[in-house]
């Protein structure tokens, strides 16, 4: 009785062969050693990972398998691009000179498309993410009359797609004479009413009204309480903005082909199609918008691999008590 009894407890207590150990069951098998049998909730976990990563290697494939197409693409001669698989290399690699072939054709042409490119994206997205910042502190700290209204009317402005005012914006340029100069893809560039909305959010969610007023009550000026604490709270936010705004700047093709005439002004994207346009006449050029492609993604990844470190957090997290 008291061997019975003493067993009981030690099941209980979680020491000797057969106690549970966390949500499993034990189990004795013929020869009187004990095992354990997994909780339904781990195999329900386990199930759940490997959904999960199935999905996102799906999502990773259909990301990646079109950025190899290119590599692969760029890699062959005109003959070789219709004569193989698109998805293998061809016996004879010309990557190499096919890109030296995109740099250096028609008195490469196609590194001033690439400067443009980066000034119409680089310079935009800079002035754009630094608009939207300043715009959603001020809707986020500042109370003042019609601040809802504002930022109404920026919500309305985020579901206007870009084509429908590319006809209006033409118009407007037209009568002041900017057509078909860097201005006219340049200005449009500098708003974003997606980066305001996101900004003023992010700023409501971490910037402390407490480290504002503390830094009122040691004399700093707004801007350079803006400056000094709302930017660096704002990183990431500020990140976010400035390369979705990169991206859509690069990408943009109908602003462009809608205000610009003159070759020399041409970004990327619309370089690439006048090229494409020739194939045509002209296969050799197939070789020439393959290699383009590919040089024109180089840029986006160095982007996204330099400042993805920037979204692993806020610096300030835990300033506030």
């Amino acid at each position: 009785m008291t061997s019975t009894a003493g067993t009981a407890e030690t099941r209980a207590s979680g020491s000797g062969p057969d106690a549970v150990v966390g949500n499993g069951r034990p189990e004795t098998s013929s020869d009187g050693a004990a095992r354990r049998v997994p909780a339904p909730g781990g195999r329900a976990r386990g199930a759940r990972t490997i959904i999960v990563t199935g999905l996102l290697t799906i999502v990773a494939l259909y990301f990646l398998v079109p950025v190899y197409w290119v590599v692969v693409a760029a890699s062959k001669t005109t003959d070789d691009l219709f004569g193989t698989h698109g998805f293998l290399f061809a016996e004879n690699v010309a990557l190499f000179s096919n890109l030296a072939q995109v740099l250096s054709f028609d008195g490469g042409v196609f590194i001033r498309w690439l400067g443009n490119s980066l000034l119409y994206a680089g310079v935009g997205s800079l002035i754009a993410t630094y608009l939207a910042a300043a715009a959603g502190y001020a809707l986020s700290k500042y109370m003042f009359r019609g601040r809802n209204l504002i930022f109404g009317l920026v919500l309305g402005g985020v579901l206007v797609p870009g084509t429908a005012t590319a006809l209006p914006l033409f118009l407007l340029f037209s009568q002041m004479g900017m057509v078909n100069t860097y201005w006219s893809v340049l200005i449009p560039s500098l708003v974003s009413p997606f980066g305001l909305f996101l900004c003023r959010i992010y700023a409501d969610a971490t910037v402390d009204p407490s480290l504002v007023e503390a830094a009122r009550l040691d004399g700093l000026g707004e801007i350079r309480i803006f400056h000094l604490i709302g930017l660096r709270i704002m990183v990431p936010a500020l990140v976010t903005v400035f390369l979705f705004q990169l991206v859509g700047i690069w990408n943009n093709y109908f602003l462009p082909l809608v205000m610009l005439t003159d070759e020399r002004l041409f970004p990327i994207t619309l370089g690439l199609n006048h090229w494409r346009s020739q194939t045509d006449r002209l296969p050799e050029f197939y070789e020439l918008t393959t290699g383009g492609v590919l040089l024109s993604v180089i840029p986006l990844a160095i982007a996204m691999i330099v400042l993805q470190r920037f979204w692993r957090g806020g610096l300030t997290e835990g300033a506030v008590k």
